[in-house]
């Protein structure tokens, strides 16, 4: 099959088409619906597990897609082109292969990267109940960011505020202090919320059970809206030894790191990888970020900050809503021929390879 039909329209598409391929090659799979949250029109809404290999193996492989919602567009057609190409027939013996399938189904049916209390997932896997971590400066710009109107002088004062900080302190720090992760503001970008959210308890129930029998454990998360155009940068993830195993098992990769000021992306608290290296304490886990590049990183944060005040200020169904939803949608999936065949052939070459190393 050509390569682009694996890419759906919408989550239903998406999520139809990947549970009819693995139904097809014989992967066992379990649902687990969200009960806080609906589709558009009033539809459930499920992260979906697919898994190849023995339950009881001791090294572990999973992939996820959609944990920032909107970014399910590429990480499922990923998923769904690996299953249908038949990339996991020759599995290594001993190794459990697993797709997690839209972790965050909320923000990928409603075309957001957040979900459904306006969570970024990807911030939300810290230990709560003790002192919430910095917000990296955040407080200082909150108010550019989320302006209160999107169009006129309100907005102009606002991008002028980013542009101001930006040359005071630099574009890397206006960066780390809007996307690091903050705990502070509920209606702000980049929120890591007070509690863990419903996508992530069920990441962790998920990957507790499937790593049961684990010694080893390897974790790619495809992401969107770093980086150049359909490149895909491969992020080691996580706590510092997590971060230097991730190292050491790609090397001969260009595997850069948010910390050492590497990669694309700021210093990022609270991610999926920190969360999974906590529950499995006896377990060796590698976690990479596969990152794909899709507009300039301006037009990106524009897109968030944009989503962020439809949903507070503004109204879906206007003109301007409905052209914001589209920029969001454009800013984390490239619906071309061209970038799908470039993040497919490079998710090819990331999980074939590991596949290979670990059956070194």
């Amino acid at each position: 099959m050509e390569i682009e039909s694996y890419f759906s329209a919408n989550y239903p598409e998406a999520r139809a088409r990947f549970l009819r391929l693995c139904e097809a090659r014989n992967f066992a799979v379990r649902s687990y619906r969200n009960d806080r949250a609906q589709a558009p029109d009033g539809s459930a809404l499920y992260m979906d597990v697919a898994t190849t290999g023995p339950s009881d193996a001791s090294r572990l492989l999973v992939l996820f897609s959609g944990t920032h919602g909107v970014e399910g567009y590429c990480g499922s057609g990923i998923q769904a082109a690996l299953v249908g190409e038949s990339c996991f027939d020759d599995t290594p013996t001993d190794l459990q292969v697993a797709l997690v399938h839209a972790v965050n189904p909320y923000g990928f049916a409603h075309n957001r990267r957040v979900n459904e209390d306006n969570i970024d997932l990807n911030r939300n896997f810290i230990e709560f109940g003790g002192e919430v971590p910095s917000d990296n400066g955040y407080g200082d710009i909150h108010a550019y960011l989320v302006p209160d109107q999107w169009e006129g002088e309100p907005r102009t004062q606002a991008d002028m505020g980013l542009a101001q900080y930006a040359k005071d302190n630099g574009a890397a720090a206006l960066q780390h202090a809007a996307s690091g992760g903050q705990y502070t503001h509920s209606d702000g970008v980049f929120y890591g919320g007070t509690a863990p959210s419903w996508s992530t308890e069920t990441v962790l129930t998920v990957v507790g059970d499937l790593a049961a029998s684990a010694k080893e454990a390897f974790f790619i998360d495809f992401h969107t809206g770093l980086g150049p155009y359909g490149h895909g940068e491969m992020i080691a993830a996580g706590y510092k030894p997590q971060v230097g195993r991730t190292f050491e098992f790609y090397e001969g990769y260009e595997v850069t790191d948010p910390d050492a000021g590497t990669s694309s992306s700021a210093p990022v608290q609270g991610t999926m990888a920190h969360g999974v290296e906590r529950i499995l304490p006896d377990v060796a886990t590698h976690f990479l970020a596969l990152e794909y590049g899709t507009l300039p990183m301006k037009e990106v944060l524009t897109a968030v900050r944009a989503d962020n005040w439809v949903y507070l200020s503004g109204a879906l169904d206007s003109e301007l809503g409905e052209q914001i939803k589209r920029e969001v949608r454009d800013a984390f999936y490239c619906d071309e021929a061209k970038w799908k065949a470039m993040v497919y052939e490079r998710a090819l070459d990331v999980v074939s390879s590991t596949m290979r190393k670990i059956d070194l």
